[in-house]
């Protein structure tokens, strides 16, 4: 974390501010007084919140797990940073466009409109939200027809290392697992269904005990649910699986545990009050969030030894 002096709606020395720090992809601010912390969340859709950081502590054994998709349980987030690409070539009218390696903290973890508002301001001024959200969702279905038909691409959705034999160990302990994505339900289910099919573990909505996700995609002709401008970093997906999926009170929080490889999750899982894991894969260390997780884990079978 870097100190700085200054936040949008913050100043060191100003209101009781203490000290303000800020991880190296600036998606927060941590506003420290005295006697509380805050968490700043910055929004490329306009919206930004402030929120409460609670103090974190982890009790074993767990009563639950709560689990992110995307490169923590299914390793797809290449697949879906290339849709990401492909969305802004066509924005750009550019078939060879490429997007560059620092990219990725930014388009990794969020909303799709987050991802692609920030594709837009650095590669493609003057072209809009909707019609980068139109090519996207074009390009999504058509993929995702593809692979369901053997045609696409083969190694979009790929189960993550003993992601099995940490699932069922979990389940036979009569540890609850929830499932959380920032990812809207029409491209997150295929992932999770895929993996369990190729893991032979049947219908992962009867093995989990709460699957939850950013809601249905909002477009012309169809209505949409809330998912936009409220995922990860917000706690609200996490809050929402411990809390009203698996009937976990917030009192009861250090009982419960969160994994997660992206930096936007790990802020997710802190500010709904429970412990988190980094899993190595992903953008935590790129976006300078390292500290904020209180483990750390290079395998899923490595979580045993903290929740058991």
């Amino acid at each position: 974390m870097n100190e700085i002096q200054k936040s949008d709606l913050f100043e060191v020395g100003k209101e009781g501010v203490k000290r303000i720090l800020t991880p190296d992809d600036k998606k927060i601010d941590i506003i420290e007084f005295d006697d509380k912390k805050l968490c700043y969340v910055k929004s490329a859709m306009g919206y930004p919140a402030v929120y409460p950081m609670y103090e974190t502590h982890f009790e074993s054994k767990a009563d639950a797990v709560l689990m992110d998709l995307d490169g923590t349980s299914v390793h797809s987030e290449s697949f879906w940073m290339w849709v990401i690409e492909q969305t802004t070539a066509r924005l750009l009218n550019n078939s060879n466009f490429k997007r560059e390696s620092e990219d990725e903290p930014f388009i990794s973890g969020h909303s799709v409109s987050e991802h692609l508002q920030y594709m837009i301001d650095k590669y493609a001024k003057g072209t809009s939200l909707e019609e980068a959200r139109k090519y996207y969702f074009e390009i999504v279905n058509y993929e995702m027809n593809e692979i369901l038909k053997g045609r696409g691409k083969q190694d979009a959705f790929t189960p993550a290392p003993n992601l099995k034999e940490f699932l069922t160990t979990v389940k036979k302990e009569g540890i609850k697992i929830g499932l959380v994505t920032s990812g809207l339900y029409e491209k997150a289910m295929p992932e999770i269904i895929s993996a369990f099919k190729q893991l032979d573990m049947g219908d992962p909505v009867d093995f989990y005990d709460s699957i939850i996700t950013a809601g249905q995609a909002l477009r012309k002709g169809q209505t949409g649910t809330l998912g936009e401008l409220a995922p990860k970093p917000h706690p609200w997906l996490y809050a929402e699986t411990a809390r009203v999926g698996l009937g976990i009170h917030f009192e009861s929080r250090h009982k419960v545990i969160g994994i997660e490889d992206s930096s936007a999750g790990v802020v997710s899982i802190k500010l709904a009050g429970f412990s988190c894991v980094g899993i190595s894969g992903g953008n935590i260390e790129k976006s300078g969030i390292s500290d904020m997780c209180d483990y750390h884990i290079n395998g899923l079978m490595e979580m045993l030894d903290i929740i058991l």
